[in-house]
This record gives structure tokens, sequence and C-alpha cells, in this order.
């Protein structure tokens, strides 16, 4: 089990965590709505996505104006990574955080249910 500190150590610093963290448990994600949910910089959210396309560990693809990045799965070490993201998912960050950063609704909710 990893922390999500020693993540930050690894990929050397806050953002790249948060950005793998992110692409892990929603499988793709654009830069602005990433930067929403950490409420951070888009510029640096957008860094860290090039950063991780240019190693080829993300791809990334046009989709109307944004462009969405998701898993390269020609990565050798895509499994492990995932596996090791994962395991931090799972145990190594508190349960508020979870529900606050990785709990968001992804579909529209049915016209004229409650909230």
């Amino acid at each position: 089990m990893a922390t999500q500190a020693t993540l930050e150590a690894l990929f050397g610093g806050q953002a790249a965590a948060k950005v793998l963290l992110f692409i892990q448990n929603y499988e793709e994600g654009y830069a602005s709505g990433i930067a929403k949910t950490f409420e951070m910089p888009v510029s640096e959210v957008q860094k860290q996505l090039q950063k991780f396309e240019e190693a080829g560990v993300l791809v990334s693809r046009m989709v109307g104006t944004s462009r969405i990045y998701t898993w390269n799965p020609r990565d050798p070490a895509l499994d492990g990574l995932r596996l090791l993201l994962q395991s931090t998912l799972d145990l190594g960050i508190p349960d508020e955080r979870i529900e606050k950063y990785f709990r968001q609704r992804r579909r529209p909710r049915r016209k004229g249910k409650p909230l």
C-alpha cells in the first residue's frame, strides 16, 4: 500500500500524483476538469498531463474542443503503475478525501429526479 505522500515523492510533486490518481479513478480526464476537482491552476495540470504524455504513460485525443487524456495501453509499465495507484485509492487515502475528490457524479441526473 502506498500513501499519497509516497506517490508525491515518487512522481515529483503533488500535482503529478493527483493527476495520475484522477486518471486511475475515472479512466480519463481533461485538464480543466482535473484542475476544478482539486482546485489547482489549469496550467499546472496541463504541464503534468503533457509530461506524462511525452513519457508515454498517457495518450490524448480531441473530443470537440477538449483534449481528453487516458492510459497508453502500449506502455510496458502500465499494469504495475495502475496497481500502485489503485492500492493507494483503496487503502492509502482517508475516506473523507476519497468522497470529496474521487466520487464525483459522471453522468447526468434523470430529469425530474429529486436531489
